[in-house]
């Protein structure tokens, strides 16, 4: 059985790893502001959250956000068509799998990785912001990553939006009746992400918040489409209209 994918000794996979943050790195240096989509394979082009998607993407896209996915078909697809259909720079990040994932065929910048590790880092290092759609496994990893990586410091805080309040309700309960009441968590963290069941409503939150908290700053943010004056009222544009939680 063959145990090393890379050569004869784990030295080289090293280099393999190394190549891949490489190329990535260089790849989407210049990107600008970017709302990175997550969201299930499994999805079909009927489903009202495939169109839903679209319609976050086009609308992302016209106020000037690239707008990044996995690559592949479902959300991911409706992520990168909506990019397009709004004239935005759609970028796909793809990832080789046992079963082969072919790429969906609305991205204007494509990358294939092998590592998830790798991949994940730029899913969140060119990110300005997360929207969460119905997924699976794979959605719940990013969502909570996401979450975590905010509430230590290691990222800055940007937006993470869940988008259906049907579909995410039972987990926002479970979060607030037994992550909240057993301590693992403070109430506090509640506020880390929102929820949102429309596209609008979606799109509003995530340029209120940019408007808001976020000072254009590094190679992430070289050519911000908004405003860069900020608030001095700290968290406080955070609170209006805001569906963190249940009620």
């Amino acid at each position: 059985m063959k145990t090393d994918e890379f050569g004869p000794g784990e030295t080289w996979r090293v280099f393999r790893i190394m190549s891949e943050f490489v190329e990535g790195f260089e790849t989407l240096k210049d990107l600008g502001p970017a709302i990175t989509i997550f969201g299930s394979a499994r999805t079909t082009r009927d489903a009202a959250s495939y169109k839903a998607t679209l319609k976050v993407a086009k609308m992302l896209a016209q106020r000037g956000f690239a707008i990044i996915s996995g690559g592949g078909p479902g959300i991911m697809e409706a992520a990168n068509r909506g990019a397009r259909m709004g004239k935005g720079v759609s970028v796909g990040l793809n990832i080789k799998l046992p079963v082969e994932q072919k790429p969906n065929g609305y991205q204007d910048v494509s990358l294939t990785f092998r590592h998830f590790f790798a991949r994940k880092v730029m899913f969140v290092k060119y990110a300005s912001g997360y929207v969460i759609m119905p997924g699976g496994f794979g959605t719940l990893d990013e969502f909570f990553e996401s979450l975590t990586l905010i509430q230590t410091a290691k990222i800055r805080r940007f937006p993470v939006v869940l988008m259906g309040r049907k579909y995410w309700e039972g987990l926002i309960r479970w979060i607030e009746q037994t992550l909240v009441e057993e301590g693992t968590i403070s109430a506090a963290d509640l506020n880390l992400f929102y929820l949102a069941d429309h596209p609008e409503d979606a799109v509003e939150y995530i340029v209120r918040f940019h408007r808001e908290m976020i000072r254009p700053t590094g190679e992430r943010r070289k050519r911000s489409p908004l405003p860069s004056t900020v608030s001095k009222e700290g968290e406080s544009g955070m609170n209006a209209g805001g569906k963190r939680g249940m009620p």
